[in-house]
């Protein structure tokens, strides 16, 4: 049987968690501003302001971080169900025939909702809806989670409908983000390998049709199958181009906002490829420290998760650094020309409210989820009484 460790122990992780994660922040904000120091807008230099709205946006999380970092995260246990219907609510707009108005079409999809001072993307908010939800029903069932029908099959359900939700809007790559995060969960819960596999080979069946019905999509992957250089002026443009700033940098990089990837040579640098503006400004000293950076949020993260107090802490500590972890990853790997071009933005650092906002948020719950080990709980409210409360 694991020894309980005095809170006193455990403090240093939640710390170093707060402090990588404001580093970060404080990253993103400046290679934000690296990245559209010299793009104009209107005549007029954006940097500046789309500066501004990272601060924003990680004013408004930080907020959010420091006020879940001190609720209970049991008390996610509690919403789980509301989030992820008003989660599903949300993910219906932008797909209406109807709600052109507050959900317009831009670059082809339609993925946020623009209420005029309010503009946010609904699949930013399913990320951690069902990190939530699978956490909680994967700590109701218990061990039936091993079983097919009663186990695996509801969560199958609920991830098929959330996946098409956002599929529809198309956003293939959040579509996929988000089913393999609640299959993270559901793996850490205990479901059978077995049942990943069958999930696997459906996964790949709809994906392969998913690719061959949309052309862009296929010569993306076609493209990376072949090389950025087989299609270097159309589907490898943004590979190519990025793969050229990685290369421009070098060691040490040739400056904050002196790169020249942004000066129209690589689109979205701010959001998609900010990794590659960053090994441009940065250097191949500034990747691996960011690298470094999000390495260690994974490890305070899984240590959490690992000493938590209860399944449900598990489940969601898992859940949660997986989001950062994987969305990371992936996004790293496809600005180095490791996977097919995706729309992933890199956490905390990607231009962008709503992702900052939510991931924030997210970081704040994880950081409780440490703060709560070796606590005794108040009792909540219709929660009934947690696996590990009694604890002091």
């Amino acid at each position: 049987m694991r020894p309980v460790r005095h809170p006193g122990e455990l403090r240093w992780e939640t710390r170093l968690l707060a402090v990588i994660v404001g580093t970060l922040v404080i990253f993103g904000i400046v290679a934000v501003y690296g990245a559209s120091s010299l793009q104009m807008q209107g005549g007029v230099p954006r940097g500046m302001d789309r500066a501004l709205v990272q601060v924003t946006g990680a004013a408004l999380g930080g907020i959010l971080l420091i006020v879940a970092s001190r609720v209970d995260y049991y008390r996610w246990r509690q919403v789980a169900w509301p989030l992820l219907l008003v989660t599903i609510v949300l993910l219906l707009i932008p797909i209406l025939p109807f709600t052109h108005a507050i959900a317009p079409r831009e670059l082809g999809a339609r993925r946020w909702i623009d209420l005029g001072p309010l503009r946010f993307q609904p699949s930013e908010l399913a990320r951690l809806s069902i990190i939530v939800w699978c956490a909680m029903l994967a700590t109701k069932k218990g061990e039936r989670v091993r079983e097919f029908r009663k186990g695996v099959l509801p969560f199958i359900a609920v991830l098929g409908l959330v996946f098409v939700l956002v599929l529809l809007e198309p956003n293939l790559s959040m579509a996929t983000l988000i089913t393999l995060l609640g299959g993270i969960v559901l793996f850490a819960a205990g479901a059978r390998v077995g049942h990943f596999v069958l999930l696997a080979a459906i996964a790949m069946v709809v994906g392969y049709q998913q690719i061959m019905t949309a052309q862009y999509r296929l010569l993306r992957a076609l493209t990376w199958v072949g090389g950025a250089d087989m299609d270097a002026t159309g589907a490898g443009y943004q590979i190519a181009q990025s793969m050229a700033g990685f290369g421009s940098g070098r060691m040490f990089g040739v400056g904050l906002g002196e790169g020249q990837g942004k000066l129209g040579y690589l689109p979205e640098a701010e959001t998609d490829f900010i990794f590659s503006t960053i090994g441009e400004e940065w250097g191949f000293v500034g990747v691996c420290v960011l690298i470094a950076l999000y390495s260690t949020f994974c490890w305070l993260g899984f240590r959490i998760a690992r000493t938590a107090s209860d399944p449900f802490g598990q489940y969601l500590a898992i859940g949660l650094t997986a989001a950062v972890g994987v969305t990371a990853f992936m996004h790293m790997a496809v600005n180095t020309g490791l996977m097919p071009t995706t729309g992933l933005t890199l956490p905390f650092l990607s231009y962008g409210r709503s992702s900052q906002v939510v991931t924030l948020l997210a970081a704040g719950i994880l950081i409780n989820v440490g703060r709560m080990r070796g606590k005794a709980r108040a009792p909540v409210r219709g929660a009934g009484s947690p696996i590990g409360a009694e604890r002091a």
